[in-house]
């Protein structure tokens, strides 16, 4: 009641609130975000959603950084998949078919589904292994015919 009544009568102190931690900003910024593996499976998946889109969740794969994106908790058994080595983790993730299996320090699991490189590529994590090969577009004779006929 005191305080109410400061403030009608105009008498109640007036305090400058700091600019320190006046933003958030600071957070959002990409060297913050790197992914710290020593961590359980449910920090670990809520890091990587809590910066995602902006600024991605990032850790180091083959001396470049990989931004992960679109994480879930995994639980069921270790899936079949090729390794995958990933700097700082103490467990290798699993690349596959549904996506980059990675670890907690808990041996739980976090499934990610999308990754982007360092020269703003993404791919789906599924495909991390033929991200890098290419397929020839080939036309049947009716196919041929019908490009033919709309150039």
């Amino acid at each position: 009641v005191e305080a109410v009544h400061l403030i009608a009568d105009g008498k109640a102190p007036r305090i400058p609130q700091p600019k320190d931690g006046a933003t958030y900003e600071g957070i959002q910024k990409k060297e913050n975000a790197e992914i710290s593996w020593d961590q359980p499976a449910a920090a670990l998946h809520n890091w990587i959603r809590g910066h995602d889109k902006v600024p991605g969740a990032w850790t180091t794969i083959d001396g470049q950084v990989v931004t992960f994106y679109g994480s879930s908790l995994l639980d069921a058994s270790v899936p079949a998949g090729q390794e995958l080595a990933i700097k700082g983790a103490s467990r290798p993730g699993l690349v596959t078919k549904n996506g980059l299996v990675v670890f907690g320090n808990d041996g739980k699991m976090v499934l990610v589904r999308n990754l982007q490189f360092e020269d703003g590529k993404m791919i789906p994590a599924s495909k991390y292994f033929s991200a890098d090969e290419t397929t020839a577009l080939e036309l049947t004779e009716e196919e041929k015919k019908m490009a033919e006929d709309i150039r």
